[in-house]
């Protein structure tokens, strides 16, 4: 992707033909110039070169990339040591909601993501027009993000005139080396599954720093995969395990639209038993598509569904017949949390399949199995990802490839057999079979979910570990670029987050869905949210997360995030003499979790819970009432002292 597709100093913008910028930027627009585009384009043009002046150092950028977002910011100045992102909102008198945060949005991305923007002061303008504003003082924050300046065409002199926020980041920033200094983006799972969608290169929307693994060459290999099993006439199956966050989801996603785009015929397509997560991604794809396209949502929701779909509608269209699937290339998301034998009879038995007494993996695999020539299975492995009661887990695929479907060729990730994504012995076993190819492009190993928080999954991990020295040594690498507080008030909570969001950063609360005490500080785990309204809704709608009204469990929100999460925490998991104590409220009370699986299930409730948010967060343990029996102080103080030991700091 071009970065910009015009650029040049300021004189030299000021002296060249409005028609010849014109012409540059339609030729590297590559789409059908609307009459709209055209003339706005020229509109900008006038207001530039009537508020620039000719004998000013400086430099311009014409719709600049914001790879991360699919999208391109009208203009970019560079001059009085200030990036000065600008948006134009042609033929408007006001400044809506909307255009303020994208404006915003666009100097957070590149304070972000762009290298060469790190360290230096980024100033949003948003310019109406038909406005009659004159620019106010900046307000910078502690980032050297200011606050959107709004302003009429008339107001872009004095704005573009303002001072850097102090002497050292006053310097003169070298234009092209500014320009050319690299792009990490780290998109949130609906950014990258739209940029994906419109055939954007994943290379463009992900890391590609020496830290972080490159999710390209997890996609080549599997390609590889997938050639030499159309041409070579094999059936094979792929397994990719990654740390939480490191990009599976991306990674699949981006096998799937790839193939599917140009490979027609394979009809490739991204499977997940996630619910909540097909949900919106679907809703988010076909709301983005009607936008960019202009067509029905209907429609737009029907090409979507042939790219995403829920596993188990997958499962029980196939289970209804004996048909050779129309599918050559699947991507299953989360495949460690396919069904049992036992857990798939008892659902199958309640939908009339009494017969039915094979696990997920086994009719899953049989299914594609039907294809006389070829197919390709790619399987997404999570570790410390199970949080239902009968998840198989990696054995039931390698049982089922090893008892019935021996000719298959079988590739997986060097990591697999790794304690965090094989927990079962006899999957371990499994994984030294000589015809089991290893590939360590297969493993993703550095989390990408947070552009602060590399380690936070390691942190988490040690604090449900119950180690209170080590989380207090690993959060030394994470306080100073994720935040993460404790509170025993809601409200406190509430307005933390509130305080901490900027342009369309997204907020939320969280809980365990067995935090049902938490009721009475009024957060209701038992009322189902909308998860598309949640996720996608902005800040006007009161179904959305933005309100922190509704709170999300951790079915409702794995595979997804936030930028910012309260984590309200309830006596489910509790620190009682210096270790966890597991538990499930039934009935009128609380009742103790013998069970280890179902205390690994909890474990991993909160561990999905703690690893949701992009940038940081605030976790809230509430005081509990000496009157209530279900929730004494008791029940919340030893958690509470045991995260203060972790090193978490109360909020001020």
């Amino acid at each position: 992707m071009q970065s910009s597709y015009y650029s040049a100093p300021i004189p030299q913008f000021l002296g060249s033909v409005d028609d010849a910028i014109l012409g540059e930027l339609t030729r590297r627009h590559h789409h059908a110039l609307e009459h709209e585009q055209r003339g706005a384009w020229l509109s900008q043009i006038a207001i530039l070169k009537a508020q620039l002046d000719v004998n000013s150092a400086g430099h311009l950028f014409l719709e600049f990339s914001i790879p991360r977002m699919g999208k391109r910011a009208d203009a970019v100045v560079i001059r009085n040591g200030i990036i000065f992102v600008i948006e134009f909102k042609v033929g408007s008198e006001s400044f809506d909601r909307h255009a303020i945060d994208q404006v915003e949005d666009y100097a957070l991305d590149l304070k972000n993501f762009h290298l060469g923007s790190h360290d230096v002061p980024i100033l949003p303008v948003l310019v109406a027009t038909r406005a009659k504003r004159s620019p106010s003082e900046p307000l910078w924050a502690a980032d050297m993000v200011a606050e959107p300046v709004l302003i009429g065409p008339e107001g872009l002199a004095p704005a573009l005139a303002a001072l850097a926020p102090t002497e050292a980041s006053a310097e003169a920033i070298d234009p092209i080396a500014w320009q050319s200094s690299g792009y990490r983006p780290t998109p949130t799972i609906v950014e990258a599954a739209e940029a994906l969608y419109r055939s954007h290169a994943v290379e463009e929307i992900s890391r590609s720093d020496a830290d972080a693994k490159n999710l390209q060459a997890t996609s080549d290999r599997i390609a590889e995969v997938i050639e030499a099993s159309k041409h070579g006439g094999r059936k094979s199956i792929c397994f990719i395990t990654g740390v939480p966050g490191a990009g599976k989801t991306l990674a699949g996603l981006n096998i799937a639209a790839k193939r599917a785009e140009r490979h027609e015929d394979e009809h490739a397509v991204f499977l997940s038993g996630n619910g909540p997560l097909v949900e919106v991604l679907r809703e988010a794809l076909a709301r983005d598509q009607v936008v960019r396209d202009g067509i029905r949502k209907g429609d737009a929701l029907r090409a979507v569904r042939r790219f995403v779909q829920n596993i188990h509608h997958f499962r029980d269209h196939y289970l209804a017949n004996t048909e050779v699937p129309f599918e050559k290339v699947v991507v299953f998301d989360e495949a460690q949390r396919a069904w049992t034998s036992n857990q798939a009879a008892r659902f199958m038995q309640g939908r009339g399949h009494d017969g039915f007494d094979i696990s997920e993996p086994e009719f899953l695999i049989g299914v594609m199995d039907r294809h006389t020539d070829w197919c390709t299975i790619v399987c997404l492995i999570g570790g410390g990802q199970e949080i239902n009661t009968g998840e198989a887990g990696l054995v039931e695929w390698l049982t089922a490839l090893q008892s019935k479907f021996p000719d298959w060729d079988v590739h997986a990730s060097s990591l697999l057999e790794d304690k965090h994504y094989t927990v079962d012995q006899k999957a371990a076993e499994m994984l030294q079979a000589p015809a089991i190819q290893k590939h360590p492009d297969f493993h993703l190993s550095v989390s990408m979910r947070s552009f602060r928080a590399e380690r936070l999954s390691s942190f988490v991990s040690i604090v449900l570990d119950g180690d209170a020295v080590g989380a207090r040594d690993q959060l030394e690498e994470l306080e100073d670029r994720y935040p993460i507080l404790l509170t025993r008030d809601l409200t406190e909570a509430r307005t933390w987050l509130r305080g901490k969001a900027r342009g369309a950063e997204r907020i939320g609360l969280v809980a365990s869905s067995g935090g049902c005490r938490l009721r009475p500080e009024g957060i209701h785990v038992k009322a189902k949210i909308d998860p598309a309204n949640w996720f996608l809704n902005d800040r006007f709608d009161v179904r959305s997360s933005y309100h922190l009204e509704e709170v999300a469990t951790q079915f409702d929100i794995q595979g997804l995030e936030l930028d910012w999460a309260g984590v309200c925490w309830d006596a489910d998991l509790r620190r009682v003499d210096s270790a966890w104590s597991y538990n499930a409220f039934k009935g009128t009370r609380w009742q103790q979790v013998r069970d280890e699986t179902k205390q690994l299930y909890l474990l991993n409730a909160y561990r999905v819970l703690l690893t949701r948010a992009r940038q940081g967060m605030v976790i809230f343990v509430p005081r509990g009432g000496p009157a209530d029996a279900t929730r004494p102080p008791s029940f919340y103080d030893e958690t509470f002292a045991f995260l203060q030991e972790c090193g978490l700091p109360t909020v001020a």
